[in-house]
């Protein structure tokens, strides 16, 4: 019989998980005045495959055991780990706010799901409201920043076009994903998957000239990328998967933009106006509509 303390982790696990993905935005605002994105996302696969080696060797964790899993998992490791993040990492680095990145990625829910809504023969009615209201809340935010955001909070053709790409590659990922892979332990298939991402990664590190400084807040940036995020994050949603809660997941990622806008209010100062919050919302409201609209498995 589960103890009431033990019953209300377990109850709390989803929005807890979806606590330390908003905050992946956040770090990217914190590291980037002090690094170039790729060296510091290179730093940031080094060390997680490193802390998740020790894990594997301690668990004695089986690796998967085909050469073609193996290949799928190094393809989703360079579409969800070295696009996405460097995508957001870039786009933050070229001038672009938490809040906004985390709107943009934000739509991957919406475009996963009727993608395999399409696939799968029919789009709902309902689905198509959510991707016109996603796609409208976001078009009200970025119009609002263009040309009139402040320093880190503001939107340009390069940074959209980066913010893009990271959008563009974890609704790949989530898709390749789906259909190729077949279930194995999370933290073999997130040590193949950053070693394919540090493989993309490293060429384009070493072409920036930036160097990287370390310090209070790179250091700080760079263990919690490693230990909140990849570590933690992931071991959450193993857990998560492991106890059948996944799908609340899913359900909760629209509050991930509001969350993520929210922090970087209170940490950098990024403006909440009223146009923030109608796209903000409307934005939420699409996904919501989307993610629950009967998504075929």
């Amino acid at each position: 019989m589960q103890q009431p303390e033990e019953s209300l982790w377990i109850r709390a696990m989803p929005a807890v998980f979806v606590l330390i993905w908003s905050t992946g935005f956040i770090v990217a605002r914190f590291g980037m005045p002090h690094a170039p994105p790729m060296t510091f996302l290179a730093w940031r696969y080094a060390l997680s495959i490193a802390s998740f080696a020790v894990w594997i060797v301690l668990a004695r964790v089986p690796w998967p055991r085909s050469a073609a899993q193996w290949g799928h998992l190094a393809v989703t490791g360079v579409l969800m780990h070295a696009g996405y993040l460097g995508g957001v990492w870039a786009a933050v680095k070229a001038g672009m706010g938490a809040g906004l990145s985390a709107l943009i990625v934000g739509l991957q829910p919406v475009l996963t799901a009727v993608w395999l809504s399409a696939t799968g023969g029919r789009v709902a009615p309902r689905q198509w409201l959510g991707l016109a209201l996603g796609f409208a809340g976001l078009v009200l935010v970025v119009w609002h920043k263009f040309g009139h955001g402040g320093p880190g909070d503001s939107a340009t053709p390069l940074n959209l076009a980066l913010a893009v790409v990271a959008l563009l590659s974890i609704t790949a990922g989530t898709l390749y994903q789906k259909r190729f892979l077949t279930p194995c332990d999370v933290r073999t298939a997130n040590t193949v998957q950053l070693a394919a991402a540090l493989l993309v990664t490293l060429p384009l590190a070493w072409l920036e000239s930036e160097p990287m400084r370390w310090n209070a807040e790179s250091a700080g940036a760079m263990a919690w990328s490693v230990g909140g995020l990849t570590l933690g994050g992931s071991s959450l949603l193993y857990l998560l998967i492991q106890r059948g809660a996944a799908a609340s997941v899913t359900s909760l990622m629209y509050l991930v933009p509001p969350c993520t806008a929210l922090i970087a209010w209170v940490l950098f100062g990024e403006p909440i106006t009223a146009t923030t919050l109608v796209g903000t919302a409307l934005t939420a409201l699409g996904v919501a509509l989307v993610v629950r609209g009967g998504t075929p498995r």
